[in-house]
């Protein structure tokens, strides 16, 4: 049984209040609250079992350096990978990315290959694409979301053309909550023989992830919008991609011996580990993600529906709110405008004066922005401990909002 209101009381951050009024945080597609017993492992490492991983012979060296190594095990379980040494880990989505286009692709892409996006992806899953459009003149084919904000998967399968050498897809977007069919668009690019990257920032917090199901070359996560810590992170490399790539980072743990003429790297996933890690953040997501598969991400998938589904309904009670993106399977992430010359910043501001957190801006979405036509939005982004009565407050700061707009 998922009790939502048990839950909220493993997370301390959810009793406060803010403004003088109790806090409703929907801001969670930026980043989640902690539960405590994330807080707790990330205290405790600190307090009391701190000290360097992997060389160390005493004992809090050992300690640190079995957590710190069995969150691979859990990210694995996690993510369904196959065997651990697929899980490198990274500080967040962000690098993971970078990880691929610098380890993976500069070395094997030329002036004139393609890699193709859709519109609606985040800047983190952008940029670095761009970097080698800069530095070796590959090209960026982009693919265009429907009227509603879907994805058709086969609009990116007819876009896969013999130059394409990467298509690099979201799984759920941050902006519209669009959930984008990546076990589809895999088949069919591994069929053209197309490496798949996906990013999994937000798709990993709302959905169970099976990437031996999906079938993506690599899929990354960011650990502070799972529960976790920031800094911390990972990303799922298939091991016939692992051995293609070279070292991005140099430095302490990722070699096996170094001298004045040669140096020669260790085996991966620590070849692309270089320097001391993030520790205890890593720890933390370890326990972060055995809070959330203690939950059972099915049933978290299923609370948040059901949020999603009251939230699309009192949002379209709203003839002066426009939603950006209403396809019918979205997750519980809702972009919106007021009607009018209200700015979403100052949405955000009224709605902060009532309790109610959220995003505004252009949530590191510029070209789908553009394609929106839209400079900014407000976001509310609910999570596994979020209710239909905050669902009702958020309506309520958002009446304030219009009356004082009108």
């Amino acid at each position: 049984m998922y009790d939502v209101h048990e839950i909220r009381k493993d997370f301390p951050i959810l009793s406060r209040e803010v403004n003088g009024k109790p806090l409703v945080y929907l801001d969670n597609g930026a980043s989640a609250q902690k539960p405590q017993v994330v807080i707790d492992a990330v205290t405790r490492g600190y307090a009391e079992e701190y000290a360097n991983v992997h060389r160390g012979l005493h004992y809090l060296s050992n300690l640190a350096t079995e957590k710190y190594e069995g969150t691979r095990g859990i990210i694995a379980r996690f993510l369904g990978a196959k065997n651990e040494d697929e899980i490198v880990f990274t500080s967040g989505t962000t690098m993971g990315i970078n990880l691929v286009a610098y380890s993976w692709a500069m070395p094997r892409l030329q002036a004139g290959d393609e890699i193709l996006l859709s519109v609606m992806e985040h800047h983190a899953n952008i940029v670095p694409w761009h970097l080698l459009r800069e530095r070796l003149g590959v090209v960026l084919k982009w693919v265009d979301v429907d009227a509603d904000g879907g994805l058709d998967p086969q609009a990116v399968i007819d876009a896969i053309g013999p130059k394409t050498k990467l298509v690099a897809i979201t799984q759920l977007s941050n902006v519209l909550g669009t959930v984008v069919d990546v076990k589809t668009i895999c088949a069919a690019a591994r069929d053209r023989g197309v490496p798949v990257l996906v990013d999994g920032s937000q798709g990993a917090v709302h959905m169970p992830v099976d990437v031996e199901d999906i079938g993506c070359d690599f899929y990354a996560i960011t650990g502070h919008k799972l529960y976790g810590p920031s800094g911390s992170g990972a990303i799922y490399i298939k091991s016939a991609r692992m051995a293609e790539m070279q070292p991005f980072l140099g430095g302490g743990d990722m070699i096996r011996e170094v001298h004045k003429d040669v140096v020669t790297y260790a085996d991966p996933p620590m070849k692309f580990e270089a320097g001391t890690p993030g520790i205890v953040q890593q720890i933390g997501l370890g326990v972060a993600l055995d809070y959330l598969m203690d939950l059972g991400m099915d049933k978290v998938a299923a609370h948040e529906h059901q949020i999603a589904t009251y939230a699309r309904a009192r949002l379209d009670g709203l003839n002066w709110l426009t939603v950006q993106g209403t396809t019918p399977d979205k997750a519980a992430i809702f972009s919106f405008t007021l009607d009018g010359a209200a700015h979403a910043h100052d949405i955000s501001t009224i709605l902060d004066k009532k309790g109610v957190a959220v995003r505004a801006g252009h949530h590191c979405a510029g070209p789908l922005m553009d394609h929106l036509g839209v400079a900014a939005t407000c976001r509310a982004s609910f999570a596994l401990y979020n209710t239909e009565a905050e669902v009702d407050a958020l309506v309520d700061a958002l009446e304030l909002a219009h009356e004082l707009f009108a």
